[in-house]
């Protein structure tokens, strides 16, 4: 008997530690991704605005001026895009993390019912 309440503690151990393991695992791999993700994004918008940064240095005149001015509306552009492409990397990404959740889900509850099940009917 103590060998079965051994067994059967081993058994719930296990199905309960796997998922968490697979999670924590889902969870690394998630944080790797964003901060690479953050941390080219950082680079990108520090790159456009070194960049007009240098441009303003470099009015001088009136001339220098209106073609800095004219420049400004397809930076904004530029800036637009980048903030639209980003969205839907860092949308496509929560996806993913929430699909493999869900998986994770999905495996380890029909795991758990039949332990119970299991545990159940052994001492009924």
């Amino acid at each position: 008997m103590q060998e079965n309440i051994m067994n059967a503690f081993t058994e719930q151990t296990k199905n309960f530690s796997e998922p968490l393991a697979k999670f924590n695992s889902l969870l690394v791999d998630s944080m790797e991704k964003m901060t690479e993700f953050q941390l080219n994004a950082i680079k990108s918008y520090a790159s456009i605005n070194i960049g007009q940064i240098k441009k303003v240095a470099d009015v001088k005149d009136a001339e220098s001026l209106r073609t800095f001015s004219s420049s400004q509306t397809e930076v904004a552009a530029t800036v637009n895009k980048k903030i639209m492409e980003d969205a839907k990397q860092i949308s496509e990404m929560a996806n993913d993390f929430k699909g493999k959740v869900e998986s994770i889900w999905a495996e380890s509850r029909p795991t758990a019912g039949k332990t119970a099940e299991k545990k159940t009917a052994k001492t009924v």
